[in-house]
């Protein structure tokens, strides 16, 4: 499956062997093959980055949300997938254009705080929101992670995010946590907030899920904000995940978790470095002697 982001062609299944920013054996490419994962923790880390004024304003004034939720929502979602899967050298093309398009947006918030797009401080924290988000997201309604496996996916962030700019990766949850507290005395409560929640509860960003389901997914992901932050945003109890919320969202999580259509990113790059398309489907034991066994292989750049 071929697939196109600014002029990059995107094959997630070639050139042979060419590995990824992560390897296979990394807790992202365990968390990022599941869908409810990313789609809970990314509204998630929206919420976050929303929660910081320059970076509100900077998205809403700049990006094509409102007018193409569907197509805005696609293409993030294809350059994620493409910076865990895609063959290294191609996420990094890809990567260079977002950055040469974020160059240029810069601008002032509705109370006259300056702001740019490559700010160093508002790229450490929407790259970390994400990797908090998915993170977070798996963990609660997919599957548990050990506290080392949790600070190892946000460790491990950092090949991705300084790709895009950011400079400092949290090296744990704790520490993600220490550099929201630092940010926190920006956060306030926006109507664009609950705007970006409307366009995710009406499921516009995508029209082939139940309504039902955008808006469980919705309270999953505020349900993921630290109840203090929670509050600061003034998102009240309308928004509090319900138990049928949880259930159907684990069951949801959890099947995605055990099978993957062929033609996805994640089996695709899989038999890009030699492994079986259901490698990440498979047991962690059988995934480590699978990776034990594989030949070693050559870059087709080399």
């Amino acid at each position: 499956m071929q697939d196109n982001y600014l002029g990059t062609v995107i094959d997630f299944a070639s050139p042979a062997g060419e590995p990824a920013l992560l390897a296979p054996d990394s807790v992202q490419w365990r968390v990022y093959k599941n869908p409810i994962a990313l789609g809970v923790g990314g509204i998630a880390a929206v919420l976050l980055e929303f929660a910081e004024p320059r970076i509100r304003s900077g998205v809403w004034d700049h990006s094509t949300y409102k007018a193409d939720p569907i197509g805005r929502s696609r293409r993030t979602g294809l350059v994620a997938m493409l910076a865990c899967y895609g063959p290294a050298s191609v996420a990094k093309e890809a990567i260079s254009k977002v950055n040469r398009l974020h160059g240029k947006v810069k601008g002032e918030t509705p109370a006259g705080e300056a702001y740019r797009a490559m700010d160093p401080v508002l790229l450490d924290w929407v790259a970390a929101t994400a990797s908090y988000g998915f993170l977070m997201a798996y963990d609660r309604f997919v599957h548990p992670l050990s506290d080392a496996d949790k600070d190892r996916f946000m460790r491990d962030g950092d090949a991705i995010g300084r790709q895009f700019g950011a400079r400092h990766a949290p090296a744990s949850v704790d520490d993600f946590m220490t550099m929201m507290e630092k940010l926190e005395p920006k956060f306030e409560p926006h109507p664009i907030l609950f705007e970006f929640l409307d366009i995710i509860q009406s499921g516009r960003a995508a029209p082939g899920t139940p309504r039902f389901l955008h808006r469980a997914i919705a309270r999953a992901s505020v349900s993921l904000l630290p109840d203090h932050i929670r509050s600061r945003l003034d998102l009240g109890p309308e928004f509090d995940l319900k138990r049928t919320d949880r259930l159907m969202l684990r069951a949801a999580g959890k099947l995605a978790d055990r099978f993957g259509s062929r033609s996805s990113a994640p089996c695709q790059a899989s038999v890009r470095l030699g492994l079986p398309a259901d490698f990440l489907y498979r047991s962690q034991a059988e995934q480590k002697a699978l990776l034990q066994k594989r030949p070693p292989l050559v870059p087709a750049a080399a």
